[in-house]
């Protein structure tokens, strides 16, 4: 909890004063109950109307400054736990940005999302509830309860009868309530996920006609959801009848004995040794209500505290999270060129030493060469030049870029030194101008055209309506396979890049194209270091030198008429490809 209170921030005056708002309010109850007690008595005596007066005006007079403190304390609250809300979300996405692959694996995406958002909303509610209910209702009920053995310590006992059978009975409900609660927020890590897989494979779904599996799927784990709340709610309501029980035989008992009192005192005879009048028995049954109004308060505040500390616990593990990869202590920020060596390097995702799927790995690659990488689906060719940028840490051996150690780098600056063209192309929602600008958030109009040129991509860009103003939709759904790649190309030569890193991003345009981009490669950015991932032999062929892995290891490294000559592997994928024929997809 004490992680989560720290993004308070610029709400920690909302957290003081609060609670000191509440105090005041409570205070200002009391006091109305005490003078209500009074004002009964004085009527049983013949008061005058002056004496009504000045009674009603100051009952007024408490109400309004009561009203006051309550409006303000629930004002201030809301901000408060908004607020914090807030900041929360905003830590948790910033924290987000600093995560490597490897912890974002470690929690998946769909259980950041609902630790985001849900999670977020009941630690808001919790800290609202907390701020103002769980400040007010323990300080009325002690206040009520002295007010009442004050008033009669022998009818007070009727609480002290009452009070702890009340309290069993809510500590039972809540303590078989929260491991349903806390196995609902499991639950609705599933139910994203089911989610967030259907819309995004929406066309795999339609294609396959696999609609009414889909939602049977959604059906049954939204089915758990409720079934887990139902069972709660069903537990839960058994709170009220306890409370108004309670509530009535405290008052059944109140009025028995009071009344008894109340004719006694009249007479002049102590009933019982009790003493009392008639604004006394109004005191103690007030005072009762504001007792168990509070207990009852407690106990809701105790299930949403036993809910919401699941919740704060799954923040608490996003914020705390170790970040696998981290700055050095002093980074270096200059990056001389894009020369490239890896030194007996072996990787695994899960940093296990007998789980590598890359190891011995040695190659220097020159700045401003140009590499191709051939190899079978699974022989680690993207695990390879992910090391590259530090997207993730060798397990064993070094990684050096420009003469460095790239564990010796700021990351955002050798980051930038790397244009990395994924296999997976991502667009994001907006104009192709304001994607294009992710390479380089200055680049002029003029910029944006000429490496559209070079990617091949300003012919279809024209032929737009709105050019490059026209809206990207969320993933780049209303832009071909092939245009979504040439885009992601140009977004990459934007950045100017030491490396340029593509990851099987042209096998969606056709060999013509794949050519032209190429040439292009050479003219306009000659010293840059290019690697170029492909299935295809003619995407590569061209390259100073080509490797060939296999099983995670480097099978061999040279030209095109080299490999040919002396590697099976690499004329295999040859033969085979001459004798299919390349495809020339047009997109």
């Amino acid at each position: 909890m004490k992680r989560i209170l720290s993004c308070l921030h610029q709400y920690k005056k909302d957290f003081i004063a609060t609670p000191v708002l509440v105090i005041l309010e409570t205070i200002c109850e009391l006091f109305l109950v005490m003078t209500i007690g009074r004002f009964i008595d004085e009527l049983t005596g013949n008061a005058s109307m002056q004496t009504i007066w000045h009674y009603g005006a100051i009952l007024v007079i408490i109400m309004v400054i009561s009203f006051a403190f309550g409006a303000a304390s629930g004002w201030i609250s809301v901000r408060g736990a908004s607020g914090l809300a807030k900041n929360l979300r905003n830590t948790m996405f910033a924290r987000f940005q600093d995560f490597a692959f490897e912890n974002i694996d470690h929690f998946s995406t769909d259980s950041l999302v609902t630790r985001m958002t849900t999670d977020v909303v009941n630690v808001q509610q919790a800290y609202m509830m907390i701020l103002r209910v769980a400040t007010k209702s323990p300080i009325t009920l002690i206040c009520a309860l002295v007010m009442a053995f004050s008033i009669n310590w022998k009818i007070g006992l009727i609480y002290v009868v009452v009070i702890p059978l009340l309290a069993i009975g809510l500590f039972f409900i809540a303590r078989i309530t929260t491991p349903i609660f806390k196995r609902v927020f499991k639950t609705y890590d599933k139910l994203n996920r089911i989610v967030r897989e259907n819309l995004h494979g929406i066309r795999v779904v339609k294609s396959f006609v696999r609609e009414d599996h889909e939602t049977e799927k959604f059906k049954s784990v939204s089915g758990e959801i409720q079934k887990d709340f139902t069972k709660a709610e069903k537990i839960l309501a058994f709170n009220s009848p306890m409370m108004q029980a309670a509530i009535y035989i405290c008052l059944i008992l109140i009025c028995w004995f009071s009344a008894k009192a109340i004719v006694g005192s009249a007479a002049g005879i102590a009933v019982g040794g009790i003493y009392m009048t008639t604004g006394d028995m109004q005191n103690l049954l007030s005072y009762s209500m504001m007792i168990l109004m509070s207990l009852m308060m407690l106990s809701m505040i105790y299930v949403m505290v036993m809910m919401s500390r699941e919740s704060v616990s799954r923040i608490s593990e996003v914020l705390e999270e170790k970040v696998a990869l981290e700055n050095p202590k002093y980074p270096k920020t200059e990056i001389k060129n894009g020369e490239i060596v890896f030194e007996n390097v072996g990787f695994s995702y899960t940093g296990e030493r007998d789980k590598l799927c890359l190891s011995d790995i040695n190659i220097h690659i020159r700045s401003g060469e140009t590499i191709g990488i051939i190899g079978g689906t699974g022989s680690g060719k993207s695990s390879f030049v992910q090391l590259i940028p530090r997207l993730y840490d060798a397990t064993t051996g070094s990684v050096r870029v420009g003469g460095q150690d790239v564990r010796m780098y700021d990351m955002e600056e050798l980051r930038n030194a790397v244009a990395f063209v994924l296999q997976k192309n991502v667009l994001f929602a907006g104009t192709i101008k304001e994607n294009l600008r992710w390479g380089n958030a200055e680049a002029t109009d003029e910029e944006i055209r000429e490496v559209c040129r070079l990617a091949q991509a300003d012919s279809f860009i024209e032929g737009f309506p709105d050019s490059y103003d026209t809206y990207i939709e969320q993933g780049g759904t209303n832009v071909s396979g092939g245009q979504k790649q040439r885009l992601c190309i140009a977004r990459a030569l934007l950045k100017h890049p030491k490396i340029l890193i593509l990851d099987d991003s042209t096998s969606a345009v056709d060999t013509k194209t794949d050519a032209l981009i190429r040439q292009a490669f050479a003219s306009y950015i000659p010293d840059t270091t290019k690697i170029i991932i492909a299935q295809r032999i003619s995407s590569v062929e061209d390259a100073d030198r080509i490797i060939v892995m296999d099983g995670g290891r480097i099978n061999a490294v040279g030209t095109h008429e080299e490999l040919l000559k002396n590697n099976e592997i690499y004329r295999e994928v040859y033969e085979s490809q001459q004798k299919g024929g390349n495809s020339d997809e047009a997109e």
